[in-house]
């Protein structure tokens, strides 16, 4: 109802939405919503790992690996736009490249894949010990994910990572996607010459600075 909504009085409007995606293994739920017919709809769906246990974990939700890649498929099934997002935390941030040849060899189909780094605020702040990996750890893991995907025509996204810790290569794949009412910077970044294209920080990760931030 919803959806109908945005399209019958907002029909130029963008709409991205954030779902587990486990509901859209009903296929008449599906349906409905392709009914709609709406011209920019995309549904952004965690995949954190290749492995299912590993992905279960993460989500505290047995069996949600499973469902949710039966969701993917029923989605594009009816032709609708899918984004797979990779929050990196220190469970899957090994699995990186690995699951870069899963989507690739899979999920080819996808709209766009985007890694993401953590934002530590929620159930991540309570769990940071468990979670936060510093991204200096992953960049070589997340270089080979990203070149891997892209040689494999699928489109890749960087959300939530700063340009000085992400080699040159990755540039182009970087999106400021903090929402501007939570970005904030550090006095490094005051004298950088990419302030102006640099998503910079979580205000909301309390405080949570990646070491290596340094002015380019």
């Amino acid at each position: 109802n919803l959806l109908e909504k945005f399209h019958a009085y907002v029909p130029r409007t963008s709409l991205h939405v954030l779902t587990n995606g486990k509901s859209f293994t009903d296929v008449g739920f599906v349906n409905d919503i392709a009914r709609t017919q709406h011209w920019d709809l995309m549904f952004g769906i965690p995949l954190y790992s290749h492995i299912d246990e590993r992905h279960d974990f993460i989500v505290q939700d047995k069996g949600a690996f499973h469902k949710t890649l039966d969701g993917i498929l029923n989605l594009k099934q009816f032709n609708q736009k899918v984004e797979l997002r990779c929050v990196i935390q220190k469970p899957n941030s090994k699995d990186l490249v690995a699951l870069a040849e899963f989507i690739a060899r899979n999920l080819q189909f996808v709209d766009q894949v985007a890694f993401m780094g953590l934002e530590a605020t929620g159930f991540a702040k309570s769990n940071l010990n468990e979670l936060w990996i510093e991204p200096t750890e992953y960049m070589a893991e997340l270089e080979d994910a990203v070149w891997l995907l892209t040689k494999a025509k699928v489109r890749v996204k960087i959300f939530n990572h700063q340009l000085c810790l992400l080699p040159d290569s990755l540039w182009r794949f970087a999106v400021k996607s903090i929402s501007d009412w939570k970005t904030s910077y550090i006095d490094e970044c005051n004298v950088c010459s990419q302030k102006s294209s640099c998503g910079g920080f979580f205000a909301t990760s309390d405080g949570k600075i990646p070491v290596g931030i340094h002015s380019i």
